[in-house]
């Protein structure tokens, strides 16, 4: 697979800063902030909107999104975030639970992966279950061993959040299936940056938020629906996702039909001039590099600071437990305290949880911030 040379140019990013931190916020494309600040300003003249500006954007991403990760176009709702989207999927399961019905999720879950879920057992009856980091294995064979006829829901992300340690979701979708248990992915800490099969995995729900590896502005996610679904309750009940949203003239005359496949579930206001045109921009700049290329140029990246990692003492990932954009690497016994604020000062940034280190590059990150990095970590350890 060909390797993306760095792409510092198209990001803000000044000389001084190696930021390896994307996994929390990634930074903004510059063609991104400049169609940010045009939408901004279109507010001051919306004597030029037209009925169309209300719907083209937000049509534009969905085929933007099938085209990058799969489905069909009509699947895709925009939604603001992904504790939106998992809050929508519960609520839209949530008619289909009985007392005593499982939900799996795994621990240290995220909040926003495991509080809809756990309103829900409340309402219904069913009974949240954690399936516990495994001590081997991987999360794929303890997710496993946790399914059986009771589970309804699983609810998982496609890597864990704290180490970037890969989620096989192959087996775990064919045991679903099997089963006939829901599968609801958050993919915020991969889309973009690792390619998923969403023909051979087929979640019920699949929701991301933008603003990690799909380089997004805040306040845009993306949520998936599988056919199935797409007849459900919506989380919000909007105008803009009516069969007479395109006729002004009509919208007191409420309709209860629906826009076709997963727009009901939309958020109000997709019609936003500002970020979903700052959106557009980002899912066309990862089209053009391409997912692939992206995967294989940070998980290029990330191999060589996890050997100088290793040999500097670190508890490293193995190969098949990682992704190839993120991972994080236990702390050696003998570590500096701080190590997030003491690289900072050498404004060096990384994350750590509990006690990891967290390395998040992307396409930005060149030769000078590896070096920088692996000089910092020495001063850690040495």
């Amino acid at each position: 697979m060909e390797i993306l040379l760095p792409q510092r140019h198209l990001f803000d990013i000044p000389e001084e800063i190696a930021y390896f931190n994307c996994a929390y916020n990634a930074p903004q494309l510059n063609a991104t902030r400049m169609e940010l600040q045009r939408g901004a300003d279109s507010k001051s003249e919306p004597w030029k909107r037209t009925v169309a500006s209300f719907f083209d954007d937000a049509d534009m991403i969905r085929s933007l999104a099938a085209n990058l990760f799969g489905g069909d176009a009509d699947g895709y709702a925009v939604i603001p975030a992904a504790s939106y989207g998992l809050s929508t999927a519960a609520r839209a399961v949530e008619p289909q639970l009985r007392k005593g019905d499982r939900i799996l999720v795994v621990a240290d879950e995220f909040p926003s992966g495991v509080l809809p879920w756990m309103k829900t057992a409340r309402e219904t009856g069913a009974v949240l279950t954690t399936v516990p980091a495994p001590a081997s294995g991987g999360w794929a064979q303890a997710i496993l061993e946790c399914l059986t006829d009771a589970v309804k829901v699983v609810a998982l992300s496609t890597c864990h959040w704290t180490s970037g340690t890969v989620i096989d979701l192959f087996p775990v979708a064919r045991r679903c299936r099997e089963l006939g248990c829901l599968l609801v992915v958050d993919a915020t800490q991969s889309l973009g940056a690792m390619p998923f099969a969403m023909d051979e995995i087929q979640p019920d729900f699949l929701v991301a938020a933008g603003y990690k590896w799909l380089l997004c502005p805040y306040g845009f996610g993306l949520m998936y629906v599988s056919e199935r679904w797409r007849n459900a309750r919506p989380l919000e009940e909007t105008w803009i996702s009516r069969d007479n949203a395109r006729d002004f003239t009509s919208l007191a005359d409420y309709s209860e039909g629906y826009l076709p496949g997963a727009r009901r579930f939309d958020v109000g206001e997709t019609c936003v001039p500002t970020t979903l045109p700052g959106t557009i921009k980002a899912l066309q700049q990862i089209a053009e590099w391409g997912v692939d290329r992206i995967a294989a140029t940070l998980a290029e990246k990330n191999l060589r600071i996890l050997e100088a990692m290793e040999g500097l003492g670190f508890a490293v990932p193995s190969p098949a437990e990682r992704c190839p954009h993120m991972f994080g690497a236990q702390m050696p016994a003998v570590c500096a305290t701080d190590p997030v604020g003491r690289l900072k000062q050498k404004n060096i940034f990384i994350s750590q949880r509990g006690n990891s280190i967290r390395i998040a590059p992307h396409v930005y990150v060149d030769e000078h911030d590896i070096e920088r990095l692996v000089k910092g970590l020495e001063g850690l350890v040495g």
